[in-house]
């Protein structure tokens, strides 16, 4: 086997196993704190800002056109039209302004 499917297989399974050993830690309490709920429902949010702030810091204009407009759709469309309006102008944008 190549090197490249072993690092892909362990990133799979490091994976998998921080998702169940959060489970299993979670899952002891009867009762999970209503701050300990709030914080692990900011989790999300927190990860999808740590991976498009570097992005949105050194974008170019496609890239801000792109993210414009996702903002803007996101505040009347859904997820779907909010990802697809997005994902459009970004390729048109980097089609045509480079």
């Amino acid at each position: 086997m190549s090197t490249t499917l072993w690092i892909i297989i362990a990133g799979a399974v490091a994976t998998y196993l921080t998702r169940i050993g959060g489970y299993l830690v979670i899952s002891r309490f009867e009762n999970i704190h209503p701050r300990v709920e709030a914080g692990l429902n900011a989790v999300p949010a927190a990860v999808l800002t740590t991976l498009v702030a570097p992005a949105a810091l050194t974008a170019g204009p496609a890239e801000w056109a792109a993210l414009i407009v996702t903002a803007l759709v996101s505040l009347r469309g859904g997820l779907m039209a909010m990802f697809l309006a997005g994902a459009a102008v970004l390729i048109l944008a980097r089609q045509f302004v480079g």
